[in-house]
Parts: structure tokens; sequence; C-alpha cells
């Protein structure tokens, strides 16, 4: 990265690139918001798809094509696949609106503060040319696979113990049994023989 000038005119790319940022943020607000469980879904579909336009504006084309084909091609077809197929309500439902509206929105706007702040100060006069090519799937291999190779791995160990916890939740045979008549009414009495008292 290099000095940045104190001011620049903003570029076309860096229009489209705040444009394409600010749809992302629109689309999620409506994800966490809407009351209907499909819309959030096709709502996902915009914010993953504004996210891809980015990554295509940065000249991370390997990147962008990755977010459509795997999380809008695969993730989210899932996720409306498994609200087909569990009979979840499509339509409105009060049952997605935790009450926490104002809790949530504290937290997030505070994650937001600290982020933007954090950057703003650590990038503040940092200025990176885009250069075509430096997003392809050779440099991206060559980076992850040698500098990032351990936050990679950790990732990996990290969504297998995530795989692990939800195949662990969603099956019910491996839970405990319910207990037995006998368990449950404690130990019955004992027969009396036919000679009794």
């Amino acid at each position: 990265m290099t000095e940045a000038a104190p001011f620049l005119p903003p570029t076309t790319q860096e229009v489209v690139f705040l444009l394409l940022g600010a749809v992302a943020v629109g689309s999620a607000l409506l994800v966490v918001t809407t009351k209907q469980l499909v819309h959030a879904a096709l709502w996902l579909v915009l914010c993953f798809g504004a996210l891809a336009g980015g990554y295509l504006v940065l000249t991370a084309e390997f990147v962008a094509w990755v977010q459509v084909l795997i999380y809008v091609g695969a993730v989210v077809v899932l996720l409306l696949f498994g609200i087909m197929l569990t009979r979840a309500p499509i339509g409105r439902s009060a049952d997605l609106d935790s009450g926490n509206r104002v809790v949530a929105a504290v937290v997030a706007l505070a994650t937001a503060a600290v982020l933007v702040t954090v950057v703003i100060d650590g990038f503040r006069t940092a200025y990176a040319p885009l250069k075509p090519g430096e997003g392809a799937a050779g440099e991206l291999g060559a980076s992850v696979f040698s500098t990032w190779v351990l936050p990679f791995e950790a990732l990996s160990v990290l969504l297998l113990a995530a795989l692990i916890g939800a195949i662990v939740l969603s099956r019910t045979d491996i839970r405990g049994a319910p207990p037995s008549a006998g368990e449950a009414g404690g130990d019955p009495a004992p027969a009396e023989g036919p000679g009794g008292p």
C-alpha cells in the first residue's frame, strides 16, 4: 500500500463499490427484520450478490464467483429446501421476532462503530491500487497456503466442529432413551404367591 493524497475525487469504481455496499447493508437489515422466512432467504440472496459485485470491483474475480456458486447457488438453495421440507411457516410469522430488537440494535451499532473506527485508524492514509489479475485463483491459492495457512486450517477445524454439532443436535436416535414403566413408577411390588397371606 502507498500513501494516498489528502483528497482525491471518487472514481467510478469507488462509487460503484459504495452503492454495492449500501445494497448489501440494506438487504442484510431486511434479512434480520422481516417476519417472513422465505423473504429473509431472498434478501440474503441479494446481500450475497452485492458482496460478489464488490469482489468484482476489487478485481477479485475468483472470490466473486465462489461467492455466487457456493453461497447464492448452494447455501441459500439449501436454506429454501430446508424451509420447504420441514414445513416451516411460509407466510408472516410472529415467532420470528424475539422481542430483543433494542438490545440487538445497540449491540450491532456498537460492533459497527468499533469495526469502522479500527479500519479508519489503521488504513486512514493507505491506498491500494487495483491491478487486474491479482484476484485470480493462482494468486489467492499461493497466498492462502503460504501466508494464511494456519488461520485457514483453524477455520476448517471450526467448521468441522460446527458440522458435528449440527448432526448431533438433529439426530434423535442418540439421545437418552425414555425411562421404562418400571423406572418411571418405581420398582413394582413383588407378586404374591398362591399361598399368600
